[in-house]
């Protein structure tokens, strides 16, 4: 079954702008924030408190979760257009941010990744290998008056 071309992104960050980024395990040296794509029936919601659980074991309902309204969309990279049908090569993500009052330790998928670190948002801008994760970070900053 191909993946829906849908997906969210979840920046999970602390009130000073710590933000968790996490190693891909099919990719070394991808680091990226919580992302997933949309299962029959979901909503972008709904999929990113499914993500936030899936690939860190953390309950978003215990913490304050944002829907930023905001995509993007994305030319899937080649190396992973097989997931999805032939003819889809552009998917559309939806911006979530999951607000933790501290960083805290996690519970990795491992099949999804090998590492985490929490690091200042700005770190996380150089170490994610996505534009729009990027795009996401640099939106965190300017809801705190502050750019990349």
């Amino acid at each position: 079954m191909f993946k829906t071309p849908i997906s969210a992104l979840v920046l999970i960050h602390t009130h000073d702008l710590q933000v968790l980024i996490m190693e891909r395990a099919d990719k070394k040296g991808f680091w990226q924030s919580v992302t997933g794509s949309l299962e029959q029936g979901e909503t972008p919601l709904q999929t990113a408190v499914r993500e936030v659980r899936e690939e860190t074991d953390l309950d978003a309902s215990q913490y304050e979760l944002q829907d930023w309204q905001t995509t993007n969309t994305y030319e899937i990279y080649p190396h992973w257009r097989h997931r999805y049908a032939p003819e889809v090569t552009h998917n559309t993500e939806h911006l979530f941010a999951l607000v933790l009052p501290n960083a805290v330790p996690i519970k990795m998928a491992p099949d999804e990744h090998v590492q985490y670190e929490w690091v200042d948002w700005r770190e996380a801008a150089k170490r994610v290998f996505s534009w729009t994760n990027i795009d996401a970070l640099s939106k965190l900053g300017e809801r705190h008056g502050l750019t990349l």
